[in-house]
């Protein structure tokens, strides 16, 4: 009994309707979708993704320059966090040489706890600025998982509510379809000829 009730809207019968064949092809797409077009395309967007940060990155790192600095004051001691083990970045006042060979003061973002007259990596722009590191590439992966996992969740979202809406449809014509043979077969339901 079991093997007959299996696929019953694929088989031909008189109990077949038009939603029903509707409703079995919607559920094949959307599975075929869900199982493989999603994850494609979050593949394909966190593929994307990562070589348009790469570029970014690599483009930040020509346009940057790394010089080393001595901090001329102290950074906020590190305060013990439940957000991991890498202590919080503060912006404190440094001392370097430029690529020029000029001496300049500024900001530098450095590890909490460093002390006056350590050294600190400082990156500078164009103008000699200091600026935020380039991404890194675990910066650079993470933004590719977060994009394509949006991408697949997204598509998800939207197979779904495509589902839901020809599946909703689908039992408003059944239900309509139903009201008409109802109409016609009601009146003589219990009636017997004789």
């Amino acid at each position: 009994m079991r093997g007959r009730l299996f696929g019953w809207r694929w088989r031909r019968n008189p109990l077949r309707r038009r939603s029903d064949v509707v409703e079995a092809w919607t559920l094949l797409i959307v599975l075929i979708l869900l199982v493989v077009g999603a994850p494609a395309a979050g593949f394909l967007v966190g593929r994307w993704a990562h070589g348009d940060a790469r570029a970014h990155a690599a483009a930040q790192r020509a346009e940057r320059d790394l010089v080393s600095a001595v901090v001329v004051e102290n950074a906020p001691a590190a305060t013990p966090s439940a957000h991991g083990d890498k202590p919080p970045m503060h912006w404190v006042r440094a001392r370097w040489t430029e690529p020029d060979g000029g001496s300049r003061t500024g900001e530098a973002r450095v590890p909490a706890g460093t002390k006056r007259g350590d050294r600190a990596d400082v990156w500078l722009d164009a103008a000699g600025h200091s600026v935020q590191a380039p991404p890194t590439n675990t910066a650079i992966w993470q933004h590719t998982l977060s994009l394509g996992t949006c991408a697949t969740a997204g598509v998800v979202g939207i197979v779904l509510a495509g589902h839901f809406t020809v599946r909703r449809v689908t039992i408003r014509r059944r239900l309509a379809e139903w009201e008409q043979e109802w109409a016609r077969t009601g009146p003589d339901w219990g009636h017997h000829r004789a």
